[in-house]
């Protein structure tokens, strides 16, 4: 199931991509031509404020798609899409390398304002009921059944991501894909519904060998040689879904351990993207991996070259006058990804003092300054710092507990740490 979890909070940023297909659509096409033009302008600028940050400007584009065409399911669908992505932005839930990590599956659930669900699940019945009055006069229309598909995505990833509700999230998921793979028997080159089968080959090729005989038994195949490949095709023929595509690739070539790919579509779209600042996060983690990785085959140059790019990355998110407004509010989580790749580094003196800097950082989230303290202990253990890690350890018990960080301080007290902390998950 963590394999489902890691991967479903990306799976339908192609939610936004759900538009006709055709260059001049025939008479019995859901909009006409104008009508379609003006949807892809107002999607294209909606959803470039999206992948920027700017929710407020992504709203406002897709509430006057669903002004302007209150009968077709666009509007209500992006509009559900940008509150799934904001609800994930505000909980810190939009980097990727916090899905490798137990705390996201700890029984301490974040609280969600039961206004967002309400408003999330209006926006996609209305979608939803859209969709299946065009149905009901175009029974094979690939759009609306692409539509269908999407909507059962973004329902399954706002269940998973944000309701934490894995079973649900698992149906809604498989339905999407269903949809979506009688999209393309209709039209074998409707690339942009191969996204979320792609993901789904993945998904279901990663899962252990016990669960594979099950899903197997029930029908259900996979491969993650062949979803990779497909969402690789995504991501250079789609007509709407590429940078979605290329969005899901960082997450899995870093399960794969091609991190010096992954790096490289995250420069990409850090450098499409100038204000969002998560781009260039997951590019100096997938330099920090490969430097490690380096470092094990014992390839000194390429992992000097590696976290020197890393390391420079972190300076200057922690200076760039681009991202200044949008990270304002995550310098904390900018330092203590710092502190974490340092540490893997070895520089544990330097790890120490920005995990430091982000449990000091004015207004910053405090479960993740209760953690910066431990972490910052923990390097200063392994520095043979131990007075300085002792009052860290302190610090961390005064704090509130989270994720068993004060059963850790504790130990801390009773011990030094003498083990590395800071490691990828490996499945």
């Amino acid at each position: 199931m963590k394999h489902l979890i890691l991967v479903l909070i990306f799976s339908v940023l192609a939610a936004s991509s759900a538009l006709a297909q055709q260059a001049a659509p025939p008479a019995s096409a859901w909009l006409n031509e104008a009508d379609t033009a003006k949807v892809a302008a107002l999607r294209k600028a909606g959803v470039e404020a999206l992948y920027n940050l700017d929710y407020e400007g992504a709203r406002k584009q897709f509430k006057e798609i669903a002004q302007l065409f209150p009968n077709y399911p666009a509007g209500p669908q992006f509009l559900a899409t940008c509150l799934w992505i904001e609800t994930l932005y505000e909980n810190r839930r939009l980097q990727s390398s916090l899905y490798d990590t137990h705390s996201f599956y700890s029984e301490k659930e974040d609280k969600i304002d039961p206004r967002i669900v309400e408003q999330f699940r209006a926006w996609t019945r209305e979608a939803k009921r859209l969709t299946e009055a065009r149905r009901k006069v175009e029974p094979r229309d690939p759009d609306a059944l692409y539509y269908l598909g999407a909507i059962q995505g973004l329902k399954a990833s706002f269940e998973e991501a944000v309701e934490r509700r894995h079973f649900a999230a698992l149906r809604d998921g498989s339905d999407a894909v269903d949809y979506h793979r009688d999209v393309i028997r209709l039209d074998p080159s409707y690339h942009d519904a191969e996204i979320t089968i792609g993901l789904y080959e993945y998904v279901v090729g990663s899962l252990p060998l016990p669960a594979k005989i099950l899903a197997g038994i029930g029908g259900i195949r996979g491969s993650k040689k062949r979803g990779l490949a497909t969402l690789e095709r995504v991501a250079k023929e789609s007509k709407w879904a590429q940078d979605d595509a290329k969005s899901l690739l960082i997450v899995l070539y870093g399960r794969e351990k091609r991190y010096a790919e992954a790096a490289e579509i995250a420069r990409e779209l850090g450098t499409r993207y100038p204000r969002n600042y998560l781009f260039r996060l997951e590019a100096a983690d997938a330099l920090v991996s490969e430097a490690a990785k380096q470092r094990d085959a014992n390839h000194a140059d390429a992992t000097s070259a590696a976290e020197t790019e890393a390391f420079a990355t972190f300076e200057t998110l922690l200076r760039d006058r681009a991202v200044r407004d949008t990270a304002a509010r995550s310098l904390d989580l900018i330092h203590f990804k710092y502190g974490e790749a340092l540490m893997t580094a070895g520089q544990l003196e330097r790890a120490a003092k920005e995990f430091l800097a982000a449990a000091e950082v004015k207004g910053g989230e405090q479960g993740l300054a209760t953690m910066a303290h431990l972490y910052a202990a923990h390097a200063l253990d392994l520095a043979g710092k131990r007075n300085d890690a002792l009052g860290q350890y302190r610090m961390v018990l005064s704090r509130p507990d989270v994720y068993d960080a004060h059963e850790e301080a504790q130990a801390g007290l009773k011990e030094a740490f003498r083990k590395e902390v800071v490691k990828k998950s490996e499945e």
